[in-house]
């Protein structure tokens, strides 16, 4: 799996969909609201990376919203269908 750092955080590509994951869109949607983040799930909508940050199940931060358990969820109900699509693991 691909390893990357920004900010000082790093992550780990766990899922590429599509081949959805580029780095020069990354770095420039990603803001220090991520850094805090156990996942971060990017989609492409109409031609432009959306981010959103998940938690693991465990992390006290953890709402249903933001679980990570829930993203076969969140990627069929908020996600274009079958868009191109990256997870993110932070290590």
């Amino acid at each position: 799996m691909e390893k990357i750092t920004i900010d000082d955080n790093n992550y780990e590509v766990i899922e590429n969909y599509k081949d959805g994951f580029d780095l020069e869109n990354f770095k420039n949607r990603y803001t220090d609201y991520f850094k805090n983040f156990d996942f971060i799930i990017g989609d492409y909508a109409y031609g432009k990376l959306r981010l959103k940050g998940f938690y693991n199940s465990s992390n006290k931060k953890c709402k249903k919203i933001n679980n990570i358990d829930n993203k076969e969820k969140y990627l069929k109900q908020e996600c274009a269908y079958e868009c191109r699509y990256f997870v993110l693991k932070k290590i």
